[in-house]
């Protein structure tokens, strides 16, 4: 079963164009292949003994916030280990030098390459929305800033690795298995609509495992604030996980990410996507068209929960209206959950990621990643527009303190 979602997961090179290169006038993108994600699979990369580290750019004045009483740069950490790699850029394992001994994420991305690409928007709304957001499923944001030439995110490292790395070690998760998953995954999502967001790239890739089991949502690259009225018609995500209504045109809100929810839970507990293709309009036609099939030995309670997250219908779809949320939580496959006692982490995973011995332990990251040289890389610096004014951040001292 791994092995059918690992070829399922990781399409051929024909399939991997994205919108932007059909037509770079386009603001968003569509993620054909998956490997743009915070620490998502990738073609292989031999592996590599340079331990030499690298820090190439100075650290800009950013936005001229002189009365700040902190300010960081890429120079106040160490490079550990390589741990991802994206579309704009790589994710490193890092610890300050200088200070606690705590083990961060350091995500690096290049900003021509994001001018390019046209997602100023998207990176900026990346950092705008994590230092709005504080949930015990979401990982933190510590700190923001900016060179001449990048961008970078220090998030808490995550160890159990991602969720796609599990289910492709595992296959499937039992209902029992899935079901904290799920509760967890459905509490962050809530958390982030109730605070005007969609995250619309939800997948396994972009969900990461602490070591106690517990699910950790990331990646905020293609989020977006939004009112409860409103609709976007941008055309983004990943193409398996895309609600109906964002492949059609039609407009979008918060539901689209409940389809997501939907996959996820489909695939984890089946092994597979509820539609799949090699080719991308067919597979698009099939999310659009097609009736999902829901195997016989799922329970009655997952058959009612999977068919009313996979409404294509936006309208009729659970999760739907103000209160949707309650919706989903009140479902009887949740009727064991405690949500009050899950969101303060007191329910157990019954899985945990295995061979997790420190909080520097990359057992459970891809060694594509963690063979790469330790190398901040050199990028261009982009002639024209100070397109990434105010992108410093420093997380208030409660945050920092915590866990």
């Amino acid at each position: 079963m791994a092995s059918n979602l690992t070829s399922l997961t990781i399409p051929s090179s024909s399939y991997s164009r994205s919108l932007n290169e059909t037509n770079p006038s386009t603001s968003p993108q569509v993620i054909y292949s998956r490997s743009h994600s915070f620490v998502g699979p990738s073609p292989r990369f031999p592996p590599s003994s340079d331990n030499n580290l690298f820090f190439l750019d100075e650290l800009t004045d950013d936005d001229e916030d002189q009365d700040r009483p902190l300010k960081f740069g890429p120079s106040d950490f160490q490079i550990l280990r390589v741990v991802g790699q994206g579309a704009f850029g790589k994710v490193f394992m890092v610890t300050k030098k200088h200070g606690d001994e705590r083990i961060f994420a350091m995500k690096v991305m290049k900003k021509d390459t994001i001018i390019k690409k046209n997602h100023v928007d998207y990176m900026k709304a990346e950092r705008d929305i994590l230092t709005k957001v504080l949930h015990p499923f979401i990982v933190p944001l510590r700190y923001s800033f900016q060179t001449k030439s990048k961008l970078y995110l220090i998030l808490d490292f995550i160890n159990g690795g991602h969720l796609f790395f599990h289910l492709c070690r595992q296959g499937i998760f039992s209902e029992d298995e899935a079901r904290i998953y799920t509760a967890e995954i459905v509490s962050a999502v809530s958390h982030l609509h109730n605070n005007g967001i969609v995250h619309r790239d939800l997948k396994p890739e972009n969900i990461l495992m602490d070591a106690d089991g517990h699910v950790m949502l990331t990646d905020f690259g293609m989020s977006k604030e939004i009112e409860e009225s409103e609709r976007s018609n941008s055309m983004c995500g990943t193409t398996e996980y895309m609600a109906p209504e964002i492949l059609m045109g039609k407009g979008h809100n918060k539901d689209a990410d409940w389809w997501s929810v939907g996959v996820l839970l489909y695939e984890m507990i089946t092994g597979k996507a509820p539609f799949i293709h090699t080719n991308r309009k067919k597979l698009q036609e099939k999310i659009i068209k097609e009736k999902v099939k829901l195997p016989p030995y799922l329970t009655s309670e997952a058959h009612s929960l999977l068919k009313g997250l996979l409404q294509k219908d936006p309208s009729t779809r659970l999760g739907n209206g103000p209160n949707g949320d309650e919706q989903i939580k009140n479902h009887n496959w949740f009727r064991s959950i405690n949500w009050k006692k899950l969101e303060a982490r007191e329910l157990q995973p019954k899985f945990k990621p295995s061979d997790v011995s420190g909080k520097d332990c990359t057992t459970n990251f891809d060694r594509c990643w963690t063979t790469m040289p330790l190398e901040d890389s050199p990028a261009s610096t982009p002639t024209a527009g100070d397109h990434f004014q105010g992108y410093t951040y420093v997380a208030p001292n409660p945050w920092l303190s915590s866990r």
